[in-house]
């Protein structure tokens, strides 16, 4: 992974994603350059915003010219390690990850998900999309013998744990995890959660302001 002098905060990373999907789109649509007050009204941010969560990386623009689209869009690219492909397994073949498993991102993006696990014998030996779906028997020796970068989680709650436990002791460094639970994983290992529920009552909440 790429160093930098200086740690970068988690809301400067978090925002990193977002000038990708808007650099890309520019890119598409022949936009050779842009400057950083252009960039910054897209993405509802201020110009000084932009120049300081770029600088974090290092110096990308050029004063009375701005940023070259394209140059900017594969730096980004390469910070996010985007630049080369990751396994990946989803653990849990219910609606959710079926839903997960069909998405066309992850396939553009490099994640490959190699298999999906679950303990149901109807889906077990089946296949989505060809992606096999295997019995969570087979979990630590597929994960030990097909370099998995990523686990994403779409397990019930009651087992969220003890599937995490699994996850980290077999090495895996990363978890995405869809289970409406804060895992306790040990040092090293990243957890992103994404609670669907959360957003919705966030939204909920700005409809009642």
């Amino acid at each position: 992974m790429q160093s930098y002098a200086k740690k970068v905060s988690m809301s400067v990373v978090k925002r990193l994603p977002k000038y990708y999907r808007y650099l890309n789109d520019l890119s598409e649509r022949g936009f050779e350059k842009i400057s950083s007050k252009e960039l910054a009204d897209l993405m509802g941010l201020t110009a000084s915003q932009i120049r300081q969560d770029l600088n974090s990386f290092g110096a990308y623009g050029q004063q009375g010219y701005g940023y070259k689209v394209e140059d900017l869009k594969n730096a980004i690219v390469k910070i996010l390690g985007i630049d080369r492909p990751y396994n990946c397994v989803i653990i849990g073949a219910g609606n959710l990850g079926r839903a997960i498993s069909h998405y066309e991102g992850f396939k553009n993006q490099g994640i490959r998900i190699k298999a999906m696990f679950d303990i149901d014998s109807q889906k077990v030996g089946k296949s989505r999309d060809g992606i096999p779906i295997l019995h969570m028997d087979q979990l630590e020796e597929f994960l030990a013998g097909n370099n998995i970068s990523i686990a994403i989680l779409c397990v019930p709650r009651t087992i969220g744990q003890g599937t995490a436990n699994r996850i980290c002791k077999a090495g895996v460094k990363a978890i995405m995890n869809f289970v409406p639970l804060d895992l306790d994983v040990p040092e090293g290992v990243m957890v992103e959660n994404v609670n669907i529920t959360d957003s919705l009552f966030t939204l909920t909440y700005l409809l009642n302001e």
